[in-house]
């Protein structure tokens, strides 16, 4: 599975971008976008998604 950013949650503040350690996240227009064939939920890196440990809005990344 993968994580989602809803879009119109999304403040784009960018945090999330850069958390990322399989650079699956990317900015289009002022809001980020997670890539789901390079999302891993950050499993072997983190006990937890980074970009919903850093966003500063609760529920803008979502598991699909």
């Amino acid at each position: 599975m993968a994580y989602k950013i809803i879009a119109s949650q999304c403040t784009g503040c960018g945090a999330c971008e850069f958390e990322c350690p399989n650079e699956a996240i990317s900015e289009n227009e002022n809001v980020f976008a997670i890539d789901p064939d390079k999302c891993t939920e950050c499993e072997g890196y983190f006990d937890s998604p980074q970009c919903v440990s850093v966003c500063p809005v609760d529920e803008t990344c979502v598991l699909l």
